[in-house]
């Protein structure tokens, strides 16, 4: 999304869309003193008054925007831009509701477009006057409620996702807004967002029930084509300047074929010109990092660091367990069954952790009887494991971990949870 393998050149990364790059240095979390939970609550830090606003479901689940009654000035967090911004981002995460982004604005407005004099925002420039500050609310508010409104108009109407966002137009009273440019979101993509946050991704046609996964409907394309016809077809297509037509065809034969270094060349030439041609700075960036990577591969570089050891001791017990039963492989584990008691001495909390059916479960202040065994732990050894310091399948090999009872099937359940690869391919399977 943000480019981080392309080279910052004019042919590669030029920036993320809401700005240049993604902030570098220490990812850190200071845990809150004092809880907002609604609108209009007031607080005074160092002499500065703030009044709130929540704005959850907007561009994050927990979003508030602030004002600074002392200076008529709007903190406008990320909620109004000079972009559109991402109904759904392109890293993926739940999609977001561009009706509750629209009212939040409308919100704003009638709070304090009567008197804020200034408007700013985390990512961009401010609006001075109060007439610059509330038309930008307006057409940002606008911005959203068309997008929403309109997909559904059409929806309605029996077009499918794909049609919506193929046919959708913004009148020119906001397109032509710099503010409203998708340098950062991309129109197609939010309107896609928002049919599939109300309707779902199934088109409701019934040929789309079920489609054959990639590769396999891929392999059936070029058997029935030829892959050479289809990477002549991907080039002429090229040569009239139907990149988006050509990349699709080149992409079935790498799907099928991924060692075919033509139709891996077509289609990198494809989507490097889609990329050229992108507004939007994530949408480039994806372009250009496919081209990228079927012309060279994915060449893996340190991982990004987003947990610090102050994020990983923030995370309740019961959040570490949720993610450690995100790696948990289920159909490994189908047919086997683990019932273990935990215990944190350093937090005096006690859980019960069991593994059957594929699934891991655990329950709180609880401790079985008949148990596989017991395992006493510090929950300050579970934040070394979230900080790389401690390997899981080596617990029980550390002097971190005392194990009372079966040892053996305890090492061989943690044999059972995966990793995961950060460099994985986007343009080939």
């Amino acid at each position: 999304m943000y480019g981080n393998l392309l080279p910052k050149d004019p042919e590669g990364n030029v920036g993320g869309g809401l700005g240049l790059t993604t902030a570098a240095g220490t990812i850190t979390l200071f845990e809150p003193t004092k809880i907002i939970d609604k609108t209009g609550e007031k607080l005074t830090v160092d002499g500065i008054d703030v009044v709130f606003q929540m704005a959850p479901g907007t561009e994050a689940p927990a979003e508030m925007l602030f004002y600074f009654p002392q200076f008529k000035a709007i903190c406008l967090a990320e909620d109004a831009n000079h972009t559109l911004h991402n109904i759904l981002t392109l890293r993926g995460a739940k999609v977001r509701s561009a009706q509750k982004w629209s009212s939040t604005l409308d919100q704003t407005i009638d709070l304090w477009g009567g008197d804020a004099t200034v408007s700013f925002g985390s990512r961009h420039w401010p609006q001075w006057g109060n007439g610059r500050v509330v038309e930008h609310l307006e057409k940002q508010r606008d911005l959203y409620k068309y997008i929403n409104d309109q997909t559904l108009r059409m929806a309605n109407q029996g077009l499918t996702m794909n049609e919506i966002a193929e046919q959708f137009v913004l009148p020119d009273s906001l397109a032509k807004e710099f503010y409203n440019r998708g340098y950062y979101g991309d129109l197609k993509h939010n309107v896609r967002a928002t049919y599939q946050l109300y309707l779902g991704f199934w088109d409701g046609n019934p040929a789309d029930f079920n489609p054959l996964p990639p590769v396999e409907e891929a392999k059936r394309y070029v058997e029935m084509v030829g892959a050479d016809k289809m990477i002549a077809t991907a080039k002429a297509a090229y040569a009239k300047g139907d990149y988006r037509w050509a990349a699709t065809v080149a992409n079935k034969v790498v799907f099928a074929q991924p060692k075919n270094q033509a139709a891996r060349n077509i289609e990198a030439d494809a989507l490097e010109q889609l990329g050229y041609q992108a507004e939007s700075g994530p949408a480039r960036n994806f372009y250009l990092s496919g081209a990228q990577e079927l012309r060279g591969g994915v060449k893996k570089m340190a991982t990004p660091n987003t947990s610090s050891p102050d994020i990983i001791r923030g995370m309740t017990t019961d959040m570490f367990l949720d993610f450690l039963a995100i790696h948990l492989n289920g159909p490994r584990v189908g047919d086997k069954s683990y019932v273990y008691n935990l215990k944190f001495p350093d937090i005096k909390a006690q859980y019960v952790l069991t593994v059957k059916n594929g699934v891991m479960n655990y329950s709180k202040d609880k401790q079985l009887d008949k148990a596989d065994g017991t395992v006493t732990l510090n929950r300050s050894t579970l934040d070394d494991i979230a900080l790389g310091k401690l390997k899981l399948g080596n617990l029980t090999d550390s002097g971190d971990v005392t194990i009372d009872g079966d040892k053996a099937k305890f090492k061989d359940m943690l044999g059972n949870f995966d990793k995961f690869d950060f460099w994985f391919t986007i343009a080939e399977p």
